[in-house]
Parts: C-alpha cells; sequence; structure tokens
C-alpha cells in the first residue's frame, strides 16, 4: 500500500471511529484490507483505494472500519472485575435500588459477546432475585458483522475452554455439533445494539455500570476526553465505570475518582462539584 492510500485509511477510521493508526499498524490494515478487497473483487487494496477516493462506498467505507477494530476478548477475561462485582459492588447495587429495582449495565465494544454473556452467567448464578427486577444488560459494538455473530451466541470448542468451567457450559449452553450455544433465556438477558462511541449515542438507560475496558487505548487524548465526558454523563449516581488494566482516567478527565474494589480498580463520577 501506498503512502497516500494508508493516509486516506488512518483518516478514514479517525473520523469515523476515533480511532488512531500509526505507523506500525500498517501491516495490520494491509492484511485487514486485502481481504475486503478480494471480496469485492479488486485485485489489490490499492487499486480498491484508487477507486474509492473517485467513486465513494459507503458499505465498504463501513467494513473498512470495522475490519480495524480488534475483537480480542474472551469469557471472564480478567477475573478482577467480575470477583468485585460479585462481592461488593452487586449488592451494593441492589440495597442502592432496593425501592426501584431496576440494574443497568453496559457492556461498550462487546465483541464477539463473551463479556455481557459473563454479565448475565455472573448475575443468574449468584443473585437469582434480579430475575424479578428490571435487569438491562446492554452491549454494543461499531461492527454489525460481530453484533450478528455475539446475538448468535456461537462459540467453538476453544472459545468456551477459555473462562468457562464444566458447570457453565452444561447451564447455560448446549452443544450444537461442534459448536456450543448460549441457552435461549441467557441470550434474551443481552440487547445488542450497534453504537459508534465516537458518533452520536441512541438513547440509553442511565447506568449503574459500564465496561469499557481495552478501548481508550486506541483513541488521541482529544477523544478520549470527549468519550470519558459522555461515559460520565450517561451514568446514574454512585455508579461504575470499569477499564482495562493499562487504561486510566488521569491526565485525560477530572469527571472521575478511582475507586479500589477488592482487586480491580474502577472509577465513580467524582462528587466535588466536577462530575454530573
Amino acid at each position: 500500500m501506498n503512502d497516500y492510500g494508508f493516509a486516506w485509511v488512518r483518516q478514514l477510521i479517525h473520523e469515523r471511529a476515533g480511532i488512531v493508526v500509526d505507523e506500525s499498524k500498517r501491516y495490520f490494515v494491509i492484511s485487514r484490507l486485502e481481504r475486503i478487497a478480494t471480496s469485492a473483487g479488486f485485485g489489490s487494496p490499492d487499486q480498491m483505494l484508487v477507486h474509492m477516493r473517485s467513486h465513494p462506498d459507503a458499505r465498504i467505507e463501513a467494513r473498512i472500519v470495522e475490519a480495524m477494530t480488534t475483537n480480542e476478548t474472551r469469557f471472564f477475561r480478567d477475573m478482577a472485575p467480575f470477583e468485585a462485582m460479585r462481592f461488593r459492588l452487586i449488592p451494593e447495587l441492589m440495597k442502592r435500588h432496593k425501592s426501584d429495582q431496576t440494574l443497568s449495565i453496559w457492556c461498550a465494544a462487546c465483541s464477539f459477546g463473551q463479556e455481557p454473556y459473563s454479565l448475565a452467567i455472573l448475575l443468574r448464578e449468584h443473585f437469582p432475585e434480579l430475575s424479578a427486577w428490571k435487569l438491562q444488560i446492554i452491549a454494543s459494538d461499531i461492527s454489525r458483522e460481530v453484533l450478528a455473530r455475539a446475538r448468535e451466541g456461537r462459540y467453538s470448542q476453544i472459545e468456551v475452554n477459555r473462562g468457562l468451567s464444566a458447570t457453565h457450559l452444561v447451564r447455560y449452553f448446549e452443544k450444537q455439533g461442534s459448536v456450543y450455544r448460549v441457552r435461549d433465556f441467557m441470550r434474551a438477558l443481552v440487547d445488542f445494539r450497534e453504537i459508534n462511541l465516537n458518533g452520536p449515542w441512541p438513547a440509553l438507560p442511565e447506568c449503574d455500570i459500564i465496561m469499557m475496558r481495552n478501548v481508550l487505548i486506541y483513541f488521541d487524548v482529544a477523544t478520549k476526553q470527549r468519550l470519558l465526558e459522555k461515559v460520565a454523563r450517561q451514568m446514574f449516581p454512585g455508579g461504575y465505570l470499569f477499564l482495562g488494566s493499562s487504561e486510566t482516567v488521569y491526565g485525560v478527565t477530572d469527571k472521575f475518582d478511582l475507586v479500589q474494589a477488592d482487586r480491580a480498580v474502577c472509577y465513580q463520577v467524582a462528587t466535588r462539584g466536577a462530575g454530573r
């Protein structure tokens, strides 16, 4: 791919998704674009990009943006946040919402669905009383293709081996040939939605917990700041934000205070006047 084509792709990705693609990702970009170019009938990524500059195609542009998002995930990835929710945060939130009996959780950038299904398993397994509550688990991603697979809830043997116990498999999955599918009653707990975090957000409930892990690492500082300020406005007072282990709000925004929840680190909207 020539420099002009690479620059065009970088600009497209930044404008549409807020993701910063640096020079070190050139090989990654080329490998993803090769598949798109082939399926669209072009001989090479360069040929496709030359055509796109003079004949814009929204469908191909959307496929390019989706192809640049990383979808590496697994069930119960990094157990610390899930343990914090089980032993401290969910019991605390249930006391707080005892009168209205509502609980809203948003998994932003949910990829193939392992994170929201892990949450559904956690809540079903340890908080059966929530079955009588108005419980919302919203799971979003920018990629329609990824969301379609997440809604299906079908996983290979290798994927279910990463984080799930034999008990989880028996209770919450059914074997269908060579794959395991999340049982209907569990899939019904998760509301999958297409949301571009860098664009306008649809109507969402005030969230008690937002899981936005390993997302900020792809954005520049200005995009991180804008995103975190939107997150702060979306949270229920006293709610919790989980970021990835290598991510932080410090140096980006003063809208949040750090909370040490057992072995996990999370954030709450600041109450000193800088938050809501």
